[in-house]
């Protein structure tokens, strides 16, 4: 499905799978697809307020969050209820696939986050992903992902981040 224009009114499910099982499922608004990268739109989807320490994800939070049928990653923005940008969450997971109406991804543990000034660059759950396996059960896709964790951290590091999202 490759839609430059899509109808405002278009509904994804996004569908995030961790160890063969659906780690979590929300309706999203599609806001873009080019065949490469799918753009959606959606408010938090957890439970209340999830603090990390470093950001709280909470009730009216909105995540325009990109999607890559080629890319071992995702990037969320995340901007609070009032449209004031908290920063970028990345999961490193495999490419997106679409279905229907559901653009399904596969979380493999490891994640990125960058702060809205960009000075704060974090690697998150490593020693998940050394936990998880991979590297056993599918070294060419443990490799992948290391690699674009690294990728990510790079362009967040250099100043080169948002030029992914253009």
């Amino acid at each position: 499905m490759s839609v430059n224009s899509p109808d405002p009114s278009a509904q994804l499910d996004i569908v995030l799978v961790k160890a063969g099982r659906t780690k979590i499922r929300y309706p999203a608004e599609l806001l873009h697809d080019d065949g490469t990268r799918v753009t959606v739109r959606a408010l938090w989807a957890g439970s209340g307020v999830r603090d990390f320490g470093f950001v709280r994800f909470e009730p009216g939070d909105v995540f325009t969050e990109y999607y890559w049928r080629d890319r071992w990653y995702a990037v969320k923005e995340v901007r609070d209820g009032q449209g004031v940008l908290k920063g970028w969450y990345c999961d490193i997971t495999r490419p997106a696939t679409l279905r229907g109406g559901e653009l399904v991804v596969e979380d493999l543990d490891l994640d990125l986050w960058r702060s809205a000034d960009g000075g704060t660059v974090l690697r998150l759950d490593e020693d998940e992903f050394a936990a998880s396996g991979l590297a056993t059960t599918d070294p060419q896709a443990a490799a992948a992902a290391m690699q674009a964790l690294d990728t990510l951290e790079l362009l967040a590091r250099r100043g080169d981040f948002e030029a992914l999202l253009a």
